[in-house]
């Protein structure tokens, strides 16, 4: 089996992918590795409404941030959201931090390539719409177009309760029934 040394592990700063962060940090303290979190800033957040007297006049209503102040600002809210998990962090040997604009899935894929990753650790979330069926999510953007493999950690589903219907009757099968004690 391959040595896992190098781990790029993107993040949206949710809880959801904070499962993936410290599935990747153990990964990476069990084989010595080194981590890369990957923050891809959503480039609407580098815009902001232009407030002055008669705006809604001007043909453009909205000016843009400077790229380094929505860096800046990407930076700051990845610092708060690693700042719990500094004692998993400590058991690796480098951990590095990166904070791109730009297409997610593609920029994920850049990274993982420039960074020659062994690994890419994502906690993709479980929503359904018609969007994801028709572009499919990142996670499965950045599977098939990804340099190296592509771990999806993602939280447990609660089991379903058996009902029991008809299918114990259909093949004889005794129907379960609750202990009386």
């Amino acid at each position: 089996m391959k040595r896992i040394r190098k781990l790029v592990v993107p993040t949206d700063l949710s809880e959801n992918s904070r499962r993936g962060l410290l599935y990747a940090c153990s990964l990476g303290a069990e084989n010595k590795g080194d981590l890369t979190v990957l923050h891809v800033a959503n480039e609407f957040d580098a815009w902001e409404l232009y407030s002055d007297e008669f705006s809604f006049l001007e043909s453009t209503a909205r000016r843009a941030w400077p790229t380094d102040r929505a860096l800046a600002e990407a930076n700051l809210e990845l610092n708060r959201f690693l700042e719990p998990h500094l004692e998993a962090m400590k058991e690796l040997s480098c951990v590095t931090k990166r904070i791109v604009l730009g297409p997610i899935a593609e920029q994920i894929v850049t990274i993982a390539a420039e960074e020659r990753a062994d690994l890419v650790v994502m906690s993709p979330r479980r929503h359904r719409g018609l969007r994801r069926i028709l572009t499919g999510g990142i996670t499965d953007r950045v599977s098939r177009m990804s340099p190296c493999p592509v771990l999806s950690v993602t939280p447990p589903l609660p089991s379903r309760t058996w009902r029991g219907g008809l299918l114990p009757a259909f093949f004889g099968w005794p129907r379960q029934r609750t202990a009386t004690v």
